[in-house]
């Protein structure tokens, strides 16, 4: 790249990176997710009021018992008995608010088969400690074009979560992501992100732990067309548990850990005094 070509790119990211602030600090970003309860049974849930339980069989989501004193809303109207609440895998997911101010979304395990309370709040102690995301300084050397070859269907990768890292938790694999660097080979998995054509690649490197967040960054390429596609590792992000502990991320699979530091991306979220948000 020519320092205009640089310039160009180096504000770009300024810009991509004004606007993961935007979204971290959001109503529903990472900074305000205060619990994550999966709800088996009727139980009550941390932080706020009302009874929940499974909904009934078939349907999904969560049933939620609570009086016109609870203030909570589901779908625009004030709850007094039993409502549905339904999931993010739903066609229309319920919006769901609280007396409080905190907002509530109901999500789905990976086979539907158990349901979580999301509750989320803007005045979240994460919230009201940041102060920001470090990040590298742009560097075009690891602006990658690899190659993308596709596997076999039903070719699949085994993803661990850190909180549960007996549970496998295979993902489609669409193909493998292959390049070389300093005579090395790369062979990268990488799985849908659920967003479009984008994958989600979840890896670590040597800086992790060190200069970076310990579990490892993600990135979130495109496969392009022509049998290629482009690695820019400026645009690594943080995962989401880097911003709050009620989170559970997947980690890098043992073929995404680079021996070598890759100095490219964000680096770790601040506390208002520098200090590390999290570990």
């Amino acid at each position: 790249m020519n320092d205009t070509a640089i310039a160009s790119a180096t504000a770009e990211l300024d810009r991509y990176r004004q606007r993961r602030r935007e979204r971290a600090t959001g109503p529903q970003g990472f900074l305000a997710l205060t619990n994550t309860q999966w709800v088996d049974s009727a139980q009550p849930v941390w932080g706020v009021p009302g009874t929940w339980a499974p909904a009934p069989k078939g349907l999904g989501g969560l049933a939620l018992t609570a009086t016109e004193a609870d203030g909570i809303v589901v779908d625009g109207d004030v709850v007094d008995g039993t409502v549905y609440v339904a999931g993010d895998d739903a066609m229309v997911p319920s919006t769901l608010r609280f007396a409080s101010g905190a907002t509530g979304t109901v999500i789905a395990n990976d086979d539907r088969s158990s349901y979580a309370l999301r509750v989320w709040d803007t005045s979240s102690d994460a919230a009201q400690a940041f102060g920001s995301v470090d990040s590298f300084d742009f560097d075009p050397s690891w602006v990658v074009t690899a190659d993308f070859v596709p596997t076999e269907e039903g070719a699949q990768v085994d993803i661990r979560h850190q909180k549960d890292l007996e549970l496998s938790r295979p993902q489609p694999l669409p193909g493998l992501i292959r390049f070389s660097r300093d005579g090395v080979d790369y062979e990268l998995a990488a799985f849908p992100s659920g967003d479009g054509d984008r994958l989600q690649l979840v890896f670590g490197d040597a800086t992790n732990g060190d200069s970076t967040y310990s579990v490892g960054r993600f990135l979130f390429p495109t496969p392009s067309d022509d049998g290629t596609i482009m690695l820019d590792f400026n645009r690594a992000v943080l995962p989401p548990c880097a911003f709050s502990y009620n989170f559970n991320c997947p980690i890098p699979p043992k073929q995404n850990r680079f021996a070598i530091p890759i100095e490219a991306g964000e680096k770790n979220v601040l506390a208002k005094d520098g200090s590390l948000l999290h570990a």
